[in-house]
């Protein structure tokens, strides 16, 4: 089947908007060019983009899908109608789930929810250790041929360092990467927010950055001993840039991704006690989210990922003390960023593409992020004109627990496709 979409626009090269047009066939773009009508190609199926901009369908390695487990917050289902509306075609999903996808068995079945309910493509991570909790290695292997992305104990911190080099290790060997939460639990202290003059003036328990960054420091030595690739989840302080930096100049294959809060918000933004701010790593200071700024600019950090974590209206209503943490966000994460980065002149829309489609895709050698000739048929369309407020009654989400409710926003998705099929209009 031919489905020919007019009347949209790419970015080139250049930066520059450039008028295109672009004929599918089946899954795959078969042209791109300004006049389609001349291939002599009749199509099953004409789209008017109406103007939008086109880019390859966006990549987010780092969604909470919350299925198997805890379905009141999130489905495969919603959660990958959630991805559509943001634009993102392929995401990665993690295994902090009940049951934990941490044996063959129990991995095959979440598959079979995958291809039974997503409407994008749903990759899916297995722990590093069995239930996420113990230091027994997972039989990397035969998840790997079960399907598995990679291997992460995302929400937590891999503890002890002889653990985390065996997983490496195995991890090497085995051709995959090993992507961490990076938090020393013995450097918690309770905290339930950023350690910082916010956390003072609240009277709130703080984690301190070194938190992060001391895990980062000890890993970054064990992938230069083992050989893994070793990534980085939702880098928050000056410190963790410094290393991830100094591990990159030093030739260790480290890479590194940021997430849309805390590009766009700190610790200063913070008006009260209340949950709806809580999100692990927390908020940082505005230090901290000038220097990873710079490390998205500067290549240090790689790109960008939503660490999409839904939860219920309940669970984030009061303090932050007792609540989960965690912030929603593939419904918002580019126009957010469109329209306080690129908009601004801070970032270019080509880079902004880049963060959120390309350059993912290459770091972890997905068949994703590219808008030429050959390529699968996942594409998002944008509104780059008509400011919206964003509002938590147009979400697919089940959840809406995120400060963002309320801004208003250039850049609203217009249309998503996976494999050629409209799965967001």
């Amino acid at each position: 089947m031919y489905t020919w979409i007019k009347n949209v626009k790419m970015v080139n090269h250049r930066n520059e908007l450039e008028a295109i047009e672009l004929m599918i066939k089946d899954d795959k773009i078969e042209a791109i060019g300004t006049d389609l009508s001349l291939i002599g190609i009749q199509a099953e199926k004409t789209i008017d983009g109406q103007d939008a901009l086109i880019t390859p369908g966006l990549v987010d390695v780092h969604v909470h899908l919350r299925e198997p487990g805890f379905t009141y917050k999130e489905t495969i289902q919603t959660g990958s109608e959630a991805a559509a509306r943001g634009g993102f075609t392929t995401i990665c999903a993690m295994p902090n789930t009940n049951p934990v996808p941490d044996t063959v068995e129990k991995f095959e079945e979440l598959q079979a929810l995958i291809k039974k309910d997503a409407v994008v493509k749903v990759l899916h991570y297995a722990p590093i250790t069995t239930g996420l909790k113990s230091d027994e290695l997972v039989n990397q292997p035969g998840l790997l041929a079960a399907g598995a992305f990679a291997f992460t104990n995302d929400g937590v911190g891999v503890q002890t360092a002889g653990t985390m080099y065996l997983a490496m290790v195995e991890a090497a060997k085995n051709n995959t990467a090993i992507v961490a939460h990076t938090e020393d639990d013995s450097l918690l202290f309770g905290g339930v927010m950023h350690k910082g003059k916010i956390s003072e003036k609240l009277n709130l328990p703080g984690i301190l950055s070194i938190t992060e960054a001391s895990q980062i420091a000890r890993d970054v030595l064990l992938s230069e001993a083992t050989g893994a690739h070793y990534h980085v989840c939702h880098v928050s302080t000056k410190e963790s840039v410094r290393v991830i930096r100094d591990a990159k100049k030093a030739g260790i294959h480290v890479t590194a991704e940021v997430t849309p809060h805390h590009l766009l918000l700190s610790e200063e933004d913070i008006p009260s006690d209340t949950a709806i701010y809580k999100m692990n790593p927390p908020l940082r200071g505005t230090d901290d989210r000038e220097a990873l700024i710079e490390g998205l600019l500067d290549g240090t950090i790689d790109f960008i990922a939503t660490d999409h974590a839904p939860h219920s209206a309940e669970e984030k209503s009061g303090s932050m003390v007792g609540a989960p943490f965690g912030i929603v966000g593939s419904e918002t994460a580019f126009q957010l960023l469109y329209t306080h980065f690129v908009k601004t002149g801070k970032f270019t829309l080509l880079q902004l593409i880049d963060w959120m489609s390309t350059k993912p895709a290459e770091v972890f050698n997905l068949n994703a992020g590219s808008l030429e000739v050959g390529a699968p048929a996942d594409l998002a369309l944008f509104n780059l004109t008509e400011e919206e407020e964003i509002d938590a009654k147009d979400f697919k989400s089940l959840s809406s627990n995120t400060p963002f409710i309320g801004w208003k926003v250039v850049g609203n998705t217009v249309m998503t496709l996976v494999d050629g099929k409209v799965v967001y209009s």
